[in-house]
Parts: C-alpha cells; sequence; structure tokens
C-alpha cells in the first residue's frame, strides 16, 4: 500500500489469459474511425468448492470484451481465429453512467473498457477435420487394395 500522491503514470490494466470466443471484428466508430473488438474467455479459478454432496459444480466463464484501435495492432489482431490461447494486457477504464440517462440504454449503465495494450499467443486451435477429410480416411481404411 502507498499513500503517495496520484502521479500522471497511475495505470489500470487488467491481464487476460484465455480462449479467444470468435475470430476478432473490423469496426468503425460513429465517426468512421476503424478499431477491431475480440472477446476473451477466461475460466473463474479456483472452481467453486465441493457441494455437501461431495461434488463439485462447473467452474463458470467470463467473457470480457478487448477493443483495439491502433492500425498495426488492428490487422494482426485480424488473421487471429476462435479458440486461439492468448495472453492480452488490456488498459481497465470504468465509466459511470451519465446524469439522468435511462437506466436501459448503454449511457445509463457503468461500463467498462479494456483498450487493448498487448497480445500474445500462447497456442493456436487446432486445425478442425472436414467432413471430407473423415469420409477419405475411411474410404481408403475400408477398400480393397488392388
Amino acid at each position: 500500500f502507498s499513500s503517495s500522491p496520484s502521479r500522471s503514470s497511475d495505470v489500470a490494466k487488467l491481464i487476460l489469459v484465455g480462449s479467444l470466443l470468435r475470430n476478432p471484428e473490423l469496426r468503425l466508430t460513429k465517426n468512421d474511425k476503424e478499431y477491431v473488438m475480440y472477446t476473451v474467455a477466461t475460466n473463474n479459478y479456483p472452481p467453486p468448492p465441493l457441494g455437501p454432496n461431495g461434488e463439485r459444480r462447473p467452474s463458470t466463464s467470463t467473457f470480457h470484451r478487448v477493443i483495439s484501435f491502433n492500425e498495426h495492432n488492428n490487422r494482426y489482431l485480424q488473421t487471429l481465429n476462435k479458440g486461439t490461447k492468448v495472453y492480452v494486457e488490456a488498459n481497465f477504464e470504468l465509466r459511470e453512467p451519465e446524469a439522468g440517462a435511462d437506466p436501459s440504454t448503454p449511457q445509463g449503465q457503468r461500463q467498462i473498457f479494456l483498450r487493448h495494450e498487448n497480445l500474445r499467443v500462447l497456442s493456436w486451435p487446432r486445425r478442425p477435420v472436414s467432413e471430407d477429410e473423415t469420409q477419405g480416411t475411411s474410404e481408403a481404411e475400408t477398400s480393397p487394395s488392388s
């Protein structure tokens, strides 16, 4: 704990280790500025304690939306695929609701913004086997040789 006065170098950061929920998407702001949004799924750990019957409830996942406005990073992010295991560093910003805004609108709700700073790929998703490849293998195994 530090009681030193606030400095301009203060920062709120979040580190995520998880999997991309879907392929990163290129989007446009209201002012036509491009950005990429991606979602990282993390498992909540430690798992829940054992219940009275000795069984453990399944752990839950949390989904984190991250946005990137850096053109160079955006090109790279768009090459990533759903299921990629990633390490992400993001700046964390909490925005309070606007005074008098309708609570059912985004402006009337507390919002968390995660701004992309860094991403490292920890592992690539396994390539799914297509139906054609599966059928081709089984036919080759069952075909009589000439």
